[in-house]
């Protein structure tokens, strides 16, 4: 089905989770994570990854609607 193993669905599906505002989704994809062996640390990074992700994203979708002013 998939090219990832479990560790690495739950690092995208983690990230995902919090890309979608989906904190149920968190909850159950980190529980499914440290269950697939991944330490607090690699979820850690995963989750700040995500994090400045959505800043930037976030950034740029507040300087285009200013620009449309």
């Amino acid at each position: 089905m998939s090219e990832l193993n479990e560790r690495e669905l739950e690092l995208v599906a983690i990230g995902a989770s919090i890309g979608s505002n989906c904190a149920p989704c968190i909850e159950h994809h980190t529980k499914k994570a440290l269950e697939a062996g991944l330490t607090k640390q690699e979820i850690k990074s995963a989750i700040q990854l995500s994090k400045k992700i959505k800043e930037v994203s976030g950034k740029h979708v507040t300087e285009t609607a200013e620009k449309q002013l």
